[in-house]
């Protein structure tokens, strides 16, 4: 497993930031830099993405496998606990650790992602995750990505730009996206009964969520409804919840704003 850090090696304080299903742990980078004072911050590239090794099976491209994954991580870190932000995907794995007896995770943000999931945004999701694309140029990639991934509420192309290059790598003459394309394959397996157990397995890992947890929702969200979030605030570890206006899914907590939310739930002198 590859991944980026910053901060003091030896800061018993830890974060871990995990990205969404076909990101990968650069994304965090302009979080992480207004916490590397306060934390040890380790943002990973999920198996099949970025630096990290693809896997042998595509089938094991799931949560169970990237919560393992994460506490062999966790393990490496060698600190007592960590703190936790995962966008979309990265918020399941989280809500997955967080769920188990003796979690090493002390406080928990969760980015526009809750056990139930809107199923039209899989649909969406579904249609491009996997596809096979290659572009001549990074600004043709940034052209398509920023129209793809619109509801992530950037507006600068700079923003596009930092977002975008990193995850993307050389195939000869072209860039194409780096991640295994595979990733495609369980996540298009799914059934709408499939779909059903995995809401049931996840919300039951939610209601045994004992550590401060924040949920941030995109004010236009097509993956976590309003009532699923407000949902999570009465049920489990009763989330503090936070809309970010004119945002869909996910926000990126790249802009001023978001990294504000996440730093008050975690340094600020009211988190519990």
């Amino acid at each position: 497993m590859g991944y980026t850090e910053w901060g003091a090696a030896d800061n018993p304080r830890a974060l871990i930031c995990v990205h969404g299903l076909t990101r990968l742990g650069r994304d965090f980078d302009r979080l992480a830099r207004s916490l590397a004072s306060d934390y040890r911050v380790v943002c990973p590239d999920v198996a099949g993405r970025g630096r990290s090794d693809c896997l042998r099976d595509p089938m094991h491209y799931g949560i169970a496998q990237y919560v393992a994954d994460m506490v062999v991580l966790v393990a490496r870190l060698n600190v007592e606990g960590v703190d936790w932000v995962g966008t979309s995907m990265g918020g399941l794995i989280g809500i997955a650790l967080a769920g188990q007896a003796h979690s090493p995770i002390r406080k928990l943000v969760i980015n526009d992602v809750g056990p139930r999931l809107d199923a039209a945004a899989v649909a969406r999701i579904g249609s491009y995750v996997g596809a096979p694309l290659s572009f001549n140029s990074i600004d043709q990639a940034i052209d398509y990505i920023s129209m793809v991934a619109a509801p992530f509420g950037l507006t600068q192309r700079e923003d596009w730009r930092e977002m975008v290059e990193p995850g993307l790598k050389r195939d000869g003459e072209k860039w194409v996206l780096h991640y295994d394309p595979r990733i495609a394959i369980p996540f298009k397996a799914s059934t709408p009964e499939k779909a059903a157990i995995d809401e049931a397995v996840l919300w039951s890992l939610y209601d045994k969520i004992a550590c401060p947890t924040l949920v941030i929702r995109g004010e236009r969200s097509d993956l976590l409804s309003r009532s699923t979030a407000a949902e999570m605030a009465t049920r489990g570890p009763r989330a503090q919840t936070v809309d970010i206006p004119g945002v869909g899914h996910a926000p990126t907590l790249m802009l001023p704003n978001e990294i504000a939310v996440v730093r008050e739930f975690l340094l600020g002198a009211n988190a519990r």
